[in-house]
């Protein structure tokens, strides 16, 4: 079998004379040599990455990476990448280019605030779409079957091949503990533009895919910026992330699906109100799975201290027609949220149970929670989507009155102005920091953030913080979101 693993110093080098191959253990590797050196221990060259890497490798910082068509990491094995290194990702008619870790394998991406990997388009002109993503498939329990083996799952977006490398889930349902807690490697300090590919309706690949990825895996501070499909997708999977951001999505921020459990705090959500998808966008769209049957795991991920900015600068504004809601709950997921800010909207929160085993059951039994949350200057600010073959009699003033019901500590406020943030719709200088104090009486967004509800007190995850949203007034966790972004 051939190891594509493709070593340019310079595009050139194909057809450079000074070129040689290297072969070892009997497969191929092909390594083109420019000038006696391989590459990998240099910098300034130009390296292209494609077909199945099946070695531990080390991406440098002063060397640019082309992803070329899809790039596996396989056989156990780890792609490191250095700090500030950038990787770009190449589309010529259906040859989309995509960087798969596969199960067992890791990348290791550890950058810094002031060196971010970024990973974006080989093009001149980036756009929305020039390449597919950045996927991760672990073996964690999702609630899928593929070819009759439960707990396995095909990843979406034609990137399954012969050798199973688009395969996500353990398929072993007997030891979810022990696949619960494994170890994909690490996204910090990682920002991926432009990326997003609609394979097939439904069937798309997303700017950040996580398959079944576990526990183990650390995901913190990463940025998707112009995303074409959805920014991130969790199918199943138990792995935390802190301190994420999406920036001018087309179709939804945060997609949750397939008996997903993790638990995420402090993500930033900002939309551009001329840019939406056909299949309708929302800052959070979450399924158990797509006919909304009971499949176990159930779609049961925690988010905290999320700020989800909408289209709507004012009641008065359209935007896209496009847009849907602030976070649409439905097929039966079980999705909880707490401290957030959901703010200009069509429509703030949709409960919807028109499809698969209605919705609001999960809130009758307390298992989908939204407390100490704040919409904002939403057109509708709770709505209802009732079932026409299970109805359970409610009614969208139902859905009104157990988002207010005093004990879960949600506000309505009129106007998004009315949350006090200071530019939260200034796409040309964006800052969506809450000012520090209310100009009159309670500000809930900068002290209302709560960490008493059972789901969530005493877990040792959380960051057990004062405000609602995902940035405070003021301290440490006021510049997160600064820095290490890019904001255009």
């Amino acid at each position: 079998m051939k190891k594509a693993l493709l070593y340019l110093s310079a595009i050139t080098a194909l057809v450079s004379t000074s070129c040689r191959k290297i072969e070892t253990d009997g497969e191929k590797e092909i390594v083109y040599v420019n000038n006696g050196g391989s590459g990998s221990g240099s910098t300034g060259s130009t390296i292209i990455l494609q077909g199945r890497i099946s070695a531990d490798t080390v991406l440098r910082k002063g060397n640019t990476y082309i992803l070329k068509g899809l790039v596996y990491m396989v056989n156990d094995k780890t792609m490191t990448i250095e700090p500030g290194t950038v990787i770009k990702g190449s589309y010529s008619g259906s040859d989309v280019a995509s960087l798969i870790i596969t199960r067992g394998s890791k990348i290791m991406a550890q950058g810094t605030s002031d060196q971010p990997i970024v990973f974006t388009s080989a093009s001149p002109n980036p756009q929305s779409g020039d390449w597919g993503g950045l996927i991760i498939c672990g073996k964690a329990p999702i609630n899928t079957t593929f070819n009759g083996t439960a707990g396995l799952f095909e990843v979406e977006g034609g990137v399954n091949n012969a050798q199973g490398d688009g395969l996500a889930g353990s398929g072993d349902t007997k030891a979810p503990t022990a696949v619960a807690n494994d170890n994909s490697g690490t996204l910090s300090y990682v920002r991926i533009e432009y990326a997003g590919y609609a394979f097939q309706p439904d069937k798309e690949i997303n700017s950040l895919t996580l398959a079944a990825v576990g526990s183990g895996t650390q995901i913190d501070h990463v940025q998707i910026t112009y995303a074409k499909d959805d920014a991130i997708e969790w199918f199943g999977g138990t792995v935390n992330a802190k301190y994420l951001i999406s920036w001018k999505t087309q179709d939804d921020d945060f997609d949750t699906d397939n008996g997903f459990s993790g638990r995420v705090q402090f993500g930033l959500i900002i939309r551009d109100s001329a840019i939406a998808d056909i299949s309708k966008s929302e800052a959070f769209e979450s399924d158990n799975n797509s006919s909304g049957t009971t499949a176990t795991p159930k779609t049961s991920a925690i988010f905290s201290n999320i700020t989800a900015i909408g289209p709507k600068a004012t009641l008065a504004n359209t935007g896209n027609p496009l847009f849907l809601a602030g976070a649409q709950i439905r097929r039966n997921s079980a999705l909880s949220i707490y401290n957030s800010v959901l703010l200009g909207w069509p429509t703030g929160i949709l409960i919807d149970a028109s499809t698969g085993t209605p919705t609001d059951k999960n809130i009758q039994d307390s298992s989908l929670r939204i407390r100490y949350t704040t919409l904002a200057g939403n057109g509708v600010d709770v709505k209802y989507a009732a079932s026409s073959s299970a109805s359970t009699g409610w009614t969208d003033a139902d859905a009104r009155a157990w988002f207010l019901n005093p004990f879960f500590g949600n506000t309505i406020l009129t106007n998004t102005a009315d949350a006090k943030l200071i530019q939260p719709f200034n796409y040309l200088s964006i800052d969506p920091t809450p000012f520090g104090s209310a100009s009159a009486g309670y500000q809930p967004i900068v002290s209302g953030g709560n960490f008493t509800d059972p789901k969530i007190s005493g877990d040792n995850f959380f960051t057990v913080v004062t405000f609602r949203g995902a940035i405070a007034p003021a301290g440490p966790e006021s510049t997160w979101w600064k820095g290490w972004t890019v904001f255009k």
